[in-house]
């Protein structure tokens, strides 16, 4: 039986020719990820195992961006026992206030990932980066700590499920859409531990940043990783933000996988999950009367340059309600000053919005937007479970930079017309 992308890759990162769906394997690591909030448990747990050094300097990325610029003293003692253990050992990824942005924006802006790579992350959303033909996938702070000081990692080989995309999105349609599509079909375990492989002739319509949007919300549908074919588009990426060298691997005819979707990308609707869960998803036409007391575009989701010139052209000319609050999260310092120079900060501040220096704050009810009780938000980020944003009878409903831009303007959920 042949294999898929990810059993390829990783096969050859354990020096095996093959692979089957639940074998455990030890694999090399082209990179290990931490940020602020996982990282300083890993440095203690690598500190309780008596290790010396890390397994290579520039194959760990460690990035500072939940809670900074630290929002307390808590957070600004993580910070420094990450800085300190990043100066103390060399780390050449490290990204403090200032270079920072949102881990899984900055990491392949930066060049430090591309396809072929078997990359860990202590965040569940590290499988953003199969996107670009590699396995990402999250772990936990332990996992990270014995990563850092070996560079290998213990996986059991995933199942998949295909899903094969054809056809063109209409206007104001995007990767969320698909993806929130997707796990309201199949539901939040409904890929549990398996590998969610991505095909077909509709991805060349949609852009990086789309496919980026779908890889990093498989986790949302219980994903051990998402991950697409590298096309041009993909290989154009690369080249333009990295210097490293890329292996493309393809999956086999005969590859075996436990399901297959087709999913007409042309029949999709501007789509909305409903608290509290992604799979509770509603088409926009089925939505009604939903008042919102904030929108927030950003996170590692849709705080790209394409997310932020969607919402500014639906916020142009427009004014946010006044009973909102619209609070806009570039990704990434390169992102935002592309947007300055773009013209679309202006937009986003005549039209009443706040524009934040890039951190994953509202995302996870750290800060920048933390919900009272009784508030609702609309957000282009990832969950939307119980007291995620803040207050426990709070709701937010995730969607679409397009959607959330709108519903800034009329106070309610709806799309662009």
């Amino acid at each position: 039986m042949g294999m898929t992308m990810t059993q390829k890759i990783l096969a050859a990162h354990a020096g095996l020719e093959t692979v089957k769906a639940g074998q455990l394997i030890e694999a090399d690591l082209d990179l290990v990820l931490g940020n602020d909030i996982t990282s300083p448990v890993a440095i203690h747990e690598m500190e309780k195992m008596n290790v010396h050094g890390v397994f290579h300097k520039d194959k760990i990325a460690l990035v500072l961006d939940h809670f900074v610029p630290n929002k307390d003293i808590k957070s600004a003692e993580h910070c420094k026992c990450v800085r300190e253990f990043a100066c103390k050992h060399e780390i050449s990824n490290f990204f403090d206030v200032g270079k920072m942005g949102i881990e899984h924006a900055l990491l392949p802006e930066q060049g430090l990932t591309v396809a072929g790579d078997v990359i860990i992350g202590a965040d569940s959303h590290t499988c953003t980066y199969g996107a670009l033909g590699a396995f990402s996938t999250g772990v936990g702070s332990t996992d990270m700590a014995a990563g850092m000081a070996t560079g290998k990692a213990w996986f059991k080989v995933p199942s998949a499920i295909k899903f094969n995309l054809i056809g063109k999105p209409s206007k104001w349609v995007s990767g969320k859409d698909v993806i929130l599509h997707i796990i309201g079909m199949i539901g939040v375990d409904g890929a549990l531990y398996r590998s969610m492989e991505f095909v077909g002739e509709g991805i060349k319509n949609l852009s990086m940043d789309d496919r980026f949007t779908i890889a990093n919300m498989a986790i949302e549908a219980g994903g051990k990783n998402g991950i697409f074919p590298v096309d041009e588009l993909a290989i154009d990426y690369m080249k333009e933000h990295s210097k490293r060298d890329f292996i493309i691997y393809e999956a086999d005819e005969d590859a075996e996988y436990e399901e297959e979707y087709t999913i007409n990308l042309s029949e999709l609707k501007p789509t909305v999950a409903f608290p509290h869960l992604p799979e509770n998803t509603k088409t926009i036409d089925e939505v009604g009367v939903v008042k919102i007391d904030q929108s927030v575009i950003g996170s590692c989701t849709n705080g790209r340059i394409s997310d932020l010139r969607i919402a500014a052209e639906v916020l142009d000319g427009n004014k946010v309600a006044d009973n909102v609050r619209c609070i806009i999260i570039p990704a990434t310092q390169e992102i935002y000053m592309q947007a300055i120079e773009e013209g679309l900060i202006q937009t986003f501040i005549k039209a009443g919005a706040v524009v934040s220096t890039p951190t994953c704050g509202p995302c996870l009810g750290g800060y920048m937007g933390i919900l009272a009780e009784g508030e609702r938000c609309i957000s282009t980020t990832n969950r939307n479970f119980v007291g995620r944003m803040g207050h426990v009878k709070s709701e937010v409903y995730l969607a679409s930079p397009a959607v959330a831009a709108a519903s800034a303007i009329t106070g309610e959920i709806v799309a662009p017309k």
